[in-house]
C-alpha cells in the first residue's frame, strides 16, 4: 500500500542493517518504549536482523499492560451495576482482575458496550437519562486529548449521568524509574512517536541530560524502528546522550500545544500505580477539581479500593525491561490468550501477545552470527 509499503522496503532494510553492524563495537541495550513498536519487531523479525551486540529489551509501553489489578477490579464493580452502562475499547474487556474480566460481567447480564471513541459515551449517556453510562479512560498521553475531550464536552453539554474512572499513564516519569532502578540494564531508548505526536520531546530531554542515555523518537514501521536502532546505537558509539526525532515526518519538539492545553483542564499529574511495577510519583493523570463530578472513583466510592498483584506472573520484570516473555516458566502453558495470567498477555501491544503470535511453536532466539541479506519474508 502506498505510504506504508515504503516503509517496510527490503532493500533499506538491509542498509540499515548493514550500517548498524558496521557502526556496533561494543554491547549495548536498548529499550522501545511503545507496544506498537514491540508487535512490529517481533512481527517483521527486526531483532533478529540486528547484530548480537544490540539487544533490544520491551518496556512498558502498553496502556492495557499497565492497567493496575485495582483499577480493573473498580470497573468490574462499576460494570455490575445494574444501573450502570459501562464503556470501554475493546482490548480492555479480557484483561483479568482478581476473580473475573469485563467479559464475564457483560455474560452475567451487565451492561458492558465496546466503543470506538469516548465521544461515542456521549451519544450513550443523552439516549439513556436514566443509566449512568461510565467510561474507562486508559491509556498513555496519546489518548488523553480525546478522554479530556469527552468530559470537557459533558461539562459543556450539563450532562448528570457520565462520568469515566481514569487511568491515565505518563510515559516519562516511567522511563526515570527505569533508569533509577539499580536493576536497570537499558542505556538508550527508542521513545515513542504517537505519544510525542501529543507532547512533543523537550521532556525527555531533561532525561537524556540527567542520566546521560540516548533518546530517540522513533516510529512504527520497520524502517522507523531499523533507523531509531541506527541513531541509537551511533549516539552510544560516540559518547553522545541526545534527544533526536526519527519521526519526523508527524513529530514537532513543541508537539500538539491545544491537545496538551486540554488535557491540563481536565485532568492533573497525580502518582499512579503501574501493573507489575507499583507506584510510579507523578506518573498518572486523575481528574481536576474542576471537573470532579465526572470521576466516576468518586461517584461510586471505589477510589479507597486497593489489591495486591499475584505473586506468578512476571510482567512487572517483562515492562521493566528485565525479562522476555519466553523467559517466563508460564508462557505458552498455563499463561495464553485464553487463559491469561497478566495483561501483557492479553492486549495487542502486550509483548507476551506478541511473542505467542509470532514466535510460536518454536521461540526464535537471537542468532549467534548475523547475516547481512534479511529474508525476503521478514519485511
Amino acid at each position: 500500500m502506498k505510504f506504508i509499503d515504503e516503509y517496510r522496503d527490503p532493500q533499506l532494510a538491509e542498509q540499515f542493517a548493514v550500517a548498524i553492524a558496521e557502526t556496533v563495537t561494543r554491547p549495548w541495550t536498548l529499550m522501545e518504549v511503545c507496544g506498537g513498536q514491540t508487535h512490529a519487531i517481533v512481527k517483521f523479525g527486526i531483532d533478529e536482523l540486528l547484530p548480537p551486540e544490540v539487544n533490544l529489551v520491551h518496556g512498558p509501553g502498553c496502556p492495557v499492560c499497565v492497567t493496575p489489578l485495582e483499577m480493573i477490579d473498580k470497573a468490574i464493580e462499576v460494570a455490575s451495576r445494574p444501573d450502570v452502562i459501562f464503556c470501554s475499547f475493546g482490548d480492555m474487556l479480557r484483561v483479568p482482575g482478581s476473580d473475573k474480566d469485563l467479559f464475564m460481567v457483560k455474560a452475567n447480564g451487565g451492561n458492558v458496550r465496546i466503543v470506538y471513541s469516548p465521544m461515542d459515551c456521549l451519544k450513550i449517556a443523552r439516549e439513556n437519562p436514566d443509566k449512568e453510562v461510565v467510561f474507562f479512560a486508559v491509556g498513555f498521553e496519546t489518548t488523553a486529548p480525546a478522554n479530556a475531550m469527552a468530559v470537557y464536552q459533558a461539562h459543556q453539554m450539563g450532562l448528570k449521568n457520565f462520568s469515566v474512572i481514569v487511568s491515565h499513564v505518563l510515559v516519562p516519569p516511567a522511563m526515570e524509574a527505569i533508569l533509577s532502578s539499580p536493576q536497570n540494564r537499558v542505556q538508550g531508548f527508542l521513545a515513542a512517536g504517537h505519544v510525542c505526536t501529543i507532547m512533543g520531546y523537550t521532556e525527555y530531554e531533561q532525561i537524556a541530560k540527567k542520566y546521560h542515555v540516548p533518546i530517540v523518537v522513533t516510529g512504527f514501521e520497520p524502517l522507523d524502528i531499523l533507523q531509531g536502532v541506527y541513531m541509537c546505537v551511533k549516539q552510544l558509539e560516540e559518547g553522545r546522550a541526545e534527544v533526536e526525532n526519527q519521526y519526523a515526518r508527524a513529530v514537532r519538539r513543541s508537539g500538539n500545544e491545544p491537545a496538551q492545553d486540554l488535557i491540563r483542564q481536565v485532568f492533573r499529574v497525580i502518582p499512579r500505580k503501574w501493573r507489575g511495577v507499583g507506584e510510579i510519583p507523578q506518573s498518572g493523570l486523575g481528574i481536576s477539581d474542576k471537573f470532579a463530578a465526572f470521576d466516576a472513583e468518586l461517584k461510586f466510592g471505589v477510589a479507597d479500593h486497593k489489591v495486591e498483584e499475584p505473586s506468578e506472573c512476571i510482567s512487572g520484570l517483562i515492562l521493566q525491561g528485565l525479562k522476555k516473555p519466553d523467559e517466563c516458566p508460564a508462557f505458552g502453558t498455563i499463561c495464553n490468550p485464553e487463559h491469561p495470567l497478566g495483561a501483557t498477555m492479553v492486549s495487542n501491544e502486550g509483548a507476551c501477545a506478541a511473542y505467542y503470535r509470532y514466535r510460536r511453536p518454536r521461540v526464535i532466539h537471537r542468532h549467534t552470527t548475523f547475516h547481512y541479506s534479511p529474508s525476503p519474508t521478514v519485511l
